[in-house]
C-alpha cells in the first residue's frame, strides 16, 4: 500500500489493497530479491548417517546444502482435501517402513509468482495442491540432544509462499540449533467463515481458523518428534518475517499454542486482523462484509455455475439451500473454481488475490482485535518476544509501483518524483514500525518487563546497476534481513544485483552476529549477553519510557549499537499535517488516510476527524464499518 494513489480505488477497498500488495508486490522483483528461491536440488543419495526413528515414523535425509542434515517434505496433517476442508487439520498416522525425506512437499494452493514455489509456471496461474500440509527439519551433523528448536514461518501476505524457499541448513550447523520450515494454508483455504460449515461443528473448526490451527498442528508434531532430530520440544522459537510475523503474534495470542512454544520472534509482522461479520456478511448487510468475504465469494459461484445471472438472483439460490447442501457445494468445488470466486474484476492474477485473514473468532483467537491482544489484562502468552522491522520497509513496494517510478529500458526503475519516493516511503515505514514494534512492545512489556526486545535492520550497501542507486531506491527495504539470519545470499540468477564482492565483509560479519543474537534469544530468551558467544553489544530490553532498541548494521555504518526512541500515531499524523513537502492538500490527506487504513486500533476515524477534518474536510475518509 503507499500513501499517496488511494483515490484509484473507492475507500472501502484500501484495506485490500493494503492486503495484496503486503503480499505480492514484494516479490515483483523477478526473482532477483530476497522473495528468490535458493537453487535446491536434493541429492540423489541419502546420507546413511541421516535415519531417524521419531514416533511419526523411521525416515531417513540428505546433506544439508550449506552443512548437516536435512529431511524434507515430513507430513504433519492428513490432506485437508475432501470432508477436511474447511476443517481444523487432522491427524496423520504414522508411516510404515522408512520414509524418503529427501524432496520438498508441495506448496500451498496459490498464484504463480517468484514467491509460490514453480519456478517454471507462468506468473499468475495456480499453483500448489490442498494436500500441502508439509514440515522439513535441518539440523547439525552430529546427533547431540536438546538443541534449541527454532519453528520458521513464511511469509507472503497469507495468500502466497512456501517453506521450501527458506533453507535453514547453515543456521543449525553454524548456531547448533534445529530449524524446523512449515506451510500452512493460505488465503481462503486458510482462512475462511460460513454459516453453512458451522452445522454441527465444534467451535475450532467453526472458528475459520484454519491457517492459524495448521501452524499450531505443525507445534504439535514438533513436540512429539523434535527430539529424535536432536531438539529440546521444551525451547521452541516461533520466528517469522511479513505474513510470518503476522503469524507469529497471531500464535502469541492464542490460547490454544499456549505451551507449544517458549520464544517469539516477528520479522516485519503486522496485527490485522478481521471481525466474523467482516469475513462473511455481504457487502449490503448490517454490518457489513468485505468485498471479498465468504458470502460475497459464494454469490460469485453460483453466477459462475449459470445457477443465478446475476448477484441478487444468487442472493435467492443461497437462501434456498440448507446449510448441509451448502457445505457440500463448497467442498465439492474444484480449487480453481474457488479462486475463480476471488478474482477481482478487471484484476490480472499476476497481482494476487485478497480476502479476509485471522478471525476474531473467540476461540482460536480473541473476539477483539489482534493489536489488543497483548495489554495487560490479556491472557496471551507470556513469553520473550523480539520485535522488530527495516529501516526502508516500503521501498521495495514503491519500485516497482509506476506511480512512483518509470522503467528505463523496460526494466530499470527510476524515480518519478525522488523526493516524494523518499518522503512516502519514510512516511509508511515509519507507521508500519509503529504498528509492528513500538505499540506491542509498549502493551507487553507492562506484563512482561524485561523480556521484550526490538530491532531495526539498518543494511543498505547495495551497489548500483546501471545507473540505478540501488542503496538508495532500496535501501534496507522489507525482507532484507532474510539472508542474514538464514546465512546465504544465493537468492537467484540476479543475486549480484544486491550482494557483491565489495560488500560482502561487511554483510558476512553482520549476518553472523546477527544470527548468533537470532539464537542466543532461541536458547536463553534474551540476546542481550553478547550474541551465542559473547563477544557482540549488550543488547537491553525494551522500555516503555525509552523505548530502547538494537540498530544492526555493518562497522562500516556505525556498528551495531542501541538506541532509544519511539514511533507514535500522534506523532506521525502531526508530521504529515506541518510537511511542506507534499505537493497538494489530496496528497496530505491521502497520508493521513493510509495511517487510519493501516493501523485503525491505533489511529481511528474519530482520531482522523480531530486532525483531519478543516484540513481534509474536501477528501473525507469514508468509514470502513470497523476492522
Amino acid at each position: 500500500m503507499h500513501v499517496v494513489s488511494l483515490r484509484a480505488a473507492s475507500p472501502r477497498h484500501l484495506r485490500s489493497r493494503v492486503r495484496r500488495r503486503f503480499g505480492l508486490f514484494a516479490c515483483l522483483v523477478g526473482g532477483a530479491l530476497a522473495c528468490a528461491s535458493p537453487p535446491r536440488a536434493p541429492e540423489p543419495v541419502a546420507a546413511p548417517d541421516s535415519l531417524r526413528h521419531p514416533p511419526a515414523g523411521d525416515l531417513i535425509g540428505t546433506k544439508g546444502l550449506y552443512g548437516g542434515r536435512a529431511w524434507l517434505g515430513i507430513r504433519y496433517a492428513a490432506p485437508p482435501v475432501g470432508a477436511n476442508r474447511f476443517r481444523a487439520p487432522q491427524p496423520v498416522e504414522p508411516w510404515k517402513g522408512t520414509f524418503d525425506a529427501r524432496a520438498f512437499g508441495a506448496s500451498c494452493p496459490q498464484y504463480a509468482s517468484p514467491l509460490g514455489g514453480d519456478a517454471t509456471a507462468p506468473p499468475g496461474s495456480l499453483v500448489g495442491s490442498e494436500d500441502c500440509l508439509f514440515l522439513n527439519v535441518y539440523a547439525p551433523e552430529s546427533a547431540a540432544a536438546a538443541r534449541p528448536v527454532m519453528f520458521w514461518i513464511h511469509g507472503g501476505g497469507n495468500t502466497a509462499g512456501t517453506a521450501s524457499f527458506y533453507d535453514g541448513s547453515r543456521l543449525a550447523a553454524e548456531q547448533n540449533v534445529v530449524v524446523v520450515t512449515v506451510n500452512y494454508r493460505l488465503g481462503f483455504l486458510g482462512w475462511f467463515r460460513h454459516r453453512a460449515l458451522r452445522q454441527g461443528a465444534s467451535a475450532v473448526d467453526a472458528s475459520g481458523n484454519f491457517g492459524t490451527l495448521d501452524l499450531i498442528a505443525a507445534l504439535d508434531w514438533v513436540q512429539k518428534n523434535i527430539a529424535a532430530f536432536g531438539g529440546d520440544p521444551d525451547n521452541v522459537t516461533i520466528f517469522g518475517e511479513s505474513a510470518g510475523g503476522w503469524n507469529v503474534l497471531s500464535l502469541l495470542a492464542s490460547p490454544l499454542a499456549s505451551g507449544k512454544f517458549q520464544r517469539a520472534i516477528s520479522e516485519s509482522g503486522v496485527t490485522w486482523s478481521d471481525t466474523p461479520a467482516r469475513a462473511e456478511n455481504y457487502v449490503d448487510d448490517t454490518p457489513p462484509g468485505d468485498v471479498a468475504s465468504s458470502g460475497e465469494a459464494l454469490l460469485r459461484l453460483v453466477v459462475a455455475d449459470g445457477l443465478a445471472q446475476d448477484r441478487e438472483g444468487a442472493k435467492s439460490v443461497v437462501a434456498s439451500m440448507d446449510d448441509a447442501a451448502l457445505a457440500r457445494y463448497l467442498r465439492d468445488k474444484s480449487v480453481a473454481e474457488l479462486f475463480v470466486a476471488y478474482q477481482r474484476e478487471g484484476s490480472p492474477t499476476d497481482d494476487g488475490y485478497v480476502c479476509p485473514r485471522v478471525f476474531e473468532d473467540g476461540t482460536v483467537l480473541p473476539a477483539t482485535p489482534l493489536a489488543h491482544a497483548f495489554r495487560q489484562e490479556a491472557p496471551f502468552n507470556r513469553v520473550p518476544v523480539m520485535l522488530g522491522t527495516n529501516k526502508d520497509e516500503e521501498k521495495l513496494f514503491l519500485f516497482f509501483n509506476p506511480d512512483y517510478t518509470r522503467q528505463l529500458f523496460g526494466f530499470l526503475p527510476r524515480p518519478r518524483d525522488p523526493g516524494r519516493y523518499l518522503r512516502d516511503a519514510r512516511t509508511i515505514t515509519r507507521i508500519w514500525r509503529m504498528m509492528a514494534v513500538d505499540a506491542v512492545a509498549d502493551d507487553l512489556v507492562q506484563s512482561m518487563p524485561g523480556r521484550v526486545f526490538a530491532y531495526r535492520f539498518d543494511w543498505d550497501e547495495e551497489p548500483s546497476f546501471l545507473g540505478v542507486d540501488l542503496a538508495e531506491m532500496l535501501g534496507a527495504a522489507h525482507g532484507f534481513e532474510i539472508p542474514f539470519i538464514f546465512g546465504h545470499w544465493n537468492l537467484g540468477p540476479e543475486t549480484d544485483r544486491l550482494f557483491d564482492d565489495d560488500n560482502r565483509p561487511g554483510r558476512e560479519m553482520l549476518g553472523k552476529a546477527m544470527r548468533a543474537y537470532w539464537t542466543e534469544f532461541a536458547a536463553h530468551g534474551r540476546p542481550g549477553t553478547g550474541g551465542r558467544d559473547g563477544n557482540l553489544p549488550q543488547w537491553a530490553s525494551w522500555s516503555e519510557k525509552a523505548g530502547h532498541y538494537a540498530i544492526l548494521d555493518t562497522q562500516g555504518a556505525g556498528g551495531i549499537r542501541m538506541t532509544d526512541g519511539r514511533e507514535t500515531a500522534d506523532d506521525i499524523a502531526q508530521d504529515i499535517v506541518v510537511d511542506p513537502s507534499y505537493e497538494s492538500l489530496e496528497r496530505r490527506c491521502e497520508a493521513l488516510e493510509s495511517l487510519h487504513d493501516w493501523a485503525p486500533v491505533a489511529f481511528t476515524l474519530e482520531d482522523y476527524a480531530t486532525i483531519g477534518f478543516g484540513l481534509c474536510e474536501p477528501y473525507p475518509i469514508d468509514s470502513l464499518g470497523g476492522f
